[in-house]
């Protein structure tokens, strides 16, 4: 008789929607939030799941943040949670776009324009 087993590392996102202004880079952006896990597996089918750690990556420019276990557990609930700054440790720092993106329509440029050539919006 075979045992097919084996460990691996895997990630859950969840569908969390959370408009911020980057403590980074000062644009718009929104925070994903993700788990990491190590997983025991027998014949392909995961039975074991330890060390949960919870992230928030911030859309804007990729930051990465390490969340508390407890809004994580919160959040994989199911629990409308408001993730503050003081539940954030900053892992890995993200990067700044060059590029400056319309409020009103969207257009992305790399031009220092003070009204968007497409709507007309101030920037």
């Amino acid at each position: 008789m075979f045992f097919i087993m084996g460990i691996t590392q895997g990630r859950k996102d969840f569908d969390y929607d959370q408009m911020i202004v980057c403590e980074h880079c000062g644009s718009y952006g929104r925070y994903q939030v993700y788990m990491t896990y190590m997983c025991l597996s027998l014949f392909f089918i995961p039975c074991l799941k330890w060390n949960r750690q919870y992230y928030v990556q911030s859309t804007c420019c990729n930051t990465v943040y390490s969340l508390e276990p407890e809004i994580g557990k919160r959040i994989v609930r199911g629990e409308k949670t408001e993730i503050l700054p003081e539940n954030l440790t900053k892992v890995q720092a993200g990067y700044k776009s060059s590029f400056k993106r319309c409020s009103n329509c969207g257009f992305e440029t790399q031009e220092e324009f003070e009204y968007c050539p497409k709507c007309g919006k101030k920037f």
